[in-house]
């Protein structure tokens, strides 16, 4: 995996605390309409250094885990979209049944944020295992 630069390291872990600050602040009833600005910060600044690194290698594996990282990525910025619209209810006005909006939209970024974060925890862990895995000489049996 490439190496992130120092301002790319400071770029996506202060986008992660601002993703875990804002759905924090939304999940506690805090500053709801600007919590929800404040994760999809965090969001588009986690997964965009997250998505301009890049592996050069060989491996398959690492390659298919790429993959589902990126698509972690896309589901936080989902996540945090969805969380806006649950505060402000910009697309409410389209739906001819209330009902619909609430069983289709409303609050349903909690879903696309567990399962963004269990990806990224998945994959980060088998990345890492995998690299490890590959540069570590094997012991021949005597």
């Amino acid at each position: 995996m490439q190496r992130l630069s120092p301002l790319q390291t400071i770029i996506m872990l202060v986008g992660g605390l601002l993703l875990v600050a804002g759905t924090g602040c939304y999940v506690f009833l805090l500053h709801q309409q600007i919590a929800c600005w404040v994760a999809l910060a965090g969001a588009l600044a986690f997964s965009l250094v997250q998505m301009c690194q890049r592996y050069e290698g060989a491996n398959f594996v690492v390659r298919r885990l790429r993959r589902i990282m990126l698509l972690a990525d896309v589901l936080f910025i989902v996540a945090a979209l969805m969380m806006i619209e649950s505060s402000y209810g910009f697309l409410k006005q389209y739906f001819t049944d209330p009902h619909d909006y609430y069983t289709w939209l409303y609050n349903k970024w909690i879903i696309a944020l567990l399962v963004a974060a269990l990806l990224e925890i998945y994959t980060t862990h088998r990345i890492d295992h995998e690299l490890r895995k590959n540069n570590t000489p094997k012991e021949q049996d005597e």
